[in-house]
């Protein structure tokens, strides 16, 4: 293997960045930027044999070394695919970095004179690495402008579909779906994690509009963060034909985001832009991206592109920062996460009383809080309709406004042609939204429209195919449409991606039991539970004596001070086979206008109810 020849310089500089050749740190006009530490050597190899082709296998030798036992191609891909981020290098039309199909790399930039240092060959002829340590000085935080973001994201968003649409599909054949990764966020303060997270989704939002693309849901991609999987491995578990992968930076006042595009099928680069802005010459920014997104688009749908981007408000800076905030607090998904969206989504609105997507969260939020129990659920939800309304009224075109409206009149008002009607407007308004197709799903089994409702939650699983809320929801939809052999696979499935999900394990305790396989159901009810082991101790004796229903008698017996005791006493008395008791409470269940009454046709625990008068005349008030 060849040598660096020649004598190099500490430092080098090439347009607007500089190497540090010793460290391996890179600064772009000063402003140091985040490259880990392999592609940093990788970076530092090719620019120290500028001009010259380098193998994969010299890269390889020289990074990893002879006696590393790592899968190198994997790593060597990543770390060229961060360095053409950090750059903001075009694979298809490279300024520094160009690739030679089947031979190597070649950094093609033209570097400065610098003052040189020593020769850094090594007395045996190899070369090697030096040691490199990744300074990233700290960000200032900063009050972000929404408008500009957002008019930001549009810009990616479109420019990634005229790509998909276009000269890409010409080229390789038509996308039907694309995954937009985690954006990587180079700054080094760790709590600006949030922030690049809540750009992610609404990039993934923004391109979910565009349509006959399949765009997959952030709950999915996700799980991807920080992977080590190859773009290709990414794309095949979430059959996406594309991916978008990029970086965020906020440094003072201003906010650079970098997208590129790649053909998952031949990891090739099909597009790339990026996006560097300061917030204070906002309307020069408006001007200047509705121009780019009419020339990416062209005018038939530019017009409208320009319209909607043109009647985008905008947010008080604090606004947007607390609700984006509040997003990341709300995935959680637990009673103190929903706590702290909360004062988030609070903080937004008092911040800027016109933010709808604002009043869409805190509407969310307070629903959630009611059905998960966190909070007296008549009052959560008359708060999160007077939230729903607000939203809507500020935005008509809202699609998770219009799904909460639906999901309340579900739950709680029990008006089935009315919410009906609302998850049919939210489905058209935004056919993307995993989270509701299987809200509607749930609500259409509930009816009885069993087909309907596994169709609705199959377009759910291909929008969201990984994440750990859409397959145990899976799960719940087939178990309601009493697909028990459908139900148990899939729940399988998903307690192979997550082994430690315990709402799945309750609902695999359902389908054991409907199944009469006993000692499976108590297996997963107990895997569901948490508590001591003098609680789960006693959970088993009850078992062991007396069989699920000597199970279900302690959980009755344990949960009597539940709110909203008759309607779940009735599900406790269906459980252990006391009809008599079960009709009883479901009656005053009606009474009470209990949530989860709206099951009552198809919840399996109360199928052998139905040949009862009684049963049939309460199907009837309820006009199931």
């Amino acid at each position: 293997m060849p040598p660096i020849r020649g004598s190099l310089p500490t430092s080098v500089r090439f347009a607007d960045f500089e190497l540090d050749l010793r460290t391996g740190e890179l600064r772009r006009a000063g402003t140091a930027l985040k490259l880990q530490p392999q592609p940093a050597k990788v970076l530092g190899v090719l620019v120290g044999r500028a001009g010259e082709v380098v193998t994969r296998q010299e890269l390889a030798q020289q990074v990893w070394g002879s006696e590393t036992f790592v899968d190198y191609e994997q790593g060597l891909n990543f770390a060229i695919r961060q360095i053409r981020a950090a750059l903001e290098d075009d694979a298809n039309s490279p300024r520094f970095l160009e690739t030679l199909p089947k031979r190597g790399y070649r950094f093609i930039g033209a570097i400065g004179e610098i003052p040189k240092a020593e020769e850094i060959d090594s007395p045996g002829g190899e070369t090697s690495s030096p040691d490199v340590f990744v300074k990233v000085s700290k960000a200032p935080r900063y009050a972000i402008y929404a408008l500009a973001i957002s008019v930001m994201v549009v810009a990616i968003a479109f420019g990634a579909t005229r790509m998909l649409h276009s000269k890409a599909a010409a080229s390789t054949g038509s996308f039907h779906s694309v995954a937009v990764l985690p954006l990587h966020n180079l700054s080094s303060d760790a709590d600006q994690e949030y922030f690049s997270d809540g750009i992610t989704d609404e990039l993934i939002t923004e391109l979910a509009k565009t349509p006959g693309l399949r765009v997959i849901s952030h709950t999915s991609v996700q799980r991807y963060k920080d992977t080590r999987l190859s773009l290709q491995e990414i794309a095949n578990q979430l059959h996406a034909d594309a991916v978008i992968e990029g970086t965020v930076l906020r440094s003072g006042d201003r906010v650079r985001i970098t997208a590129q595009l790649v053909d998952a099928r031949t990891d090739q680069h099909l597009w790339a832009e990026k996006y560097d802005r300061d917030f204070r010459d906002i309307l020069t920014l408006q001007s200047e991206v509705a121009q780019q997104i009419a020339a990416q688009v062209g005018v038939n749908l530019a017009v409208k592109e320009l319209v909607r981007v043109a009647q985008i408000p905008r947010v008080d800076p604090g606004a947007y920062e607390a609700y984006l905030r509040g997003r990341f607090y709300w995935d959680k998904l637990s009673c103190t996460g929903f706590r702290q969206a909360l004062g988030y989504y609070q903080q937004a609105v008092a911040k800027d009383p016109t933010f709808a997507r604002a009043f869409a969260g805190l509407a969310d939020t307070y629903y959630n809080l009611g059905d998960w129990g966190c909070a007296p659920q008549a009052e959560a939800f008359v708060k999160s309709r007077a939230a729903t309304m607000k939203a809507i009224q500020l935005d008509a075109t809202l699609a998770p406004a219009y799904a909460q409206l639906a999901e309340l009149d579900f739950t709680s008002e029990w008006n089935w042609p009315k919410a009906e009607k609302e998850y049919v407007q939210a489905v058209q308004l935004d056919p993307n939204e995993a989270d509701i197709h299987s809200s509607y799903a749930i609500f259409l089994v509930a009816m009885g429209k069993r087909e309907q409702a596994i169709a609705e939650m199959k377009k759910a699983h291909e929008i969201d195919p990984v994440s750990e809320t859409t397959n145990m929801l899976g799960t719940y939809v087939l178990y309601l449409a009493h697909q028990y052999d459908q139900a148990e696979v899939q729940g399988k499935k998903t307690l192979e991606l997550y082994p430690n999900s315990g709402a799945t394990y309750y609902w695999m305790g359902h389908i054991y039991e409907q199944k009469g396989m006993a000692q499976q159901a108590y297996d997963s009810y107990i895997k569901s539970n948490k508590g001591t082991p003098a609680e789960f101790a006693e959970l088993r004796n009850a078992f062991e004596k007396d069989g699920l229903r000597g199970l279900w008698q302690l959980q009755f017996k344990r949960s009597e001070k539940k709110p909203d005791w008759p309607c779940w006493k009735a599900m406790f008395y269906g459980h252990t086979g006391d009809n008599e008791h079960a009709m009883q409470m479901l009656d005053q269940s009606f009474d009470h206008h209990c949530d989860g009454l709206q099951f009552l046709k198809t919840n399996p625990v109360f199928d052998p109810l139905q040949t009862d008068p009684r049963y049939q005349e309460l199907i009837s008030k309820l006009k199931l």
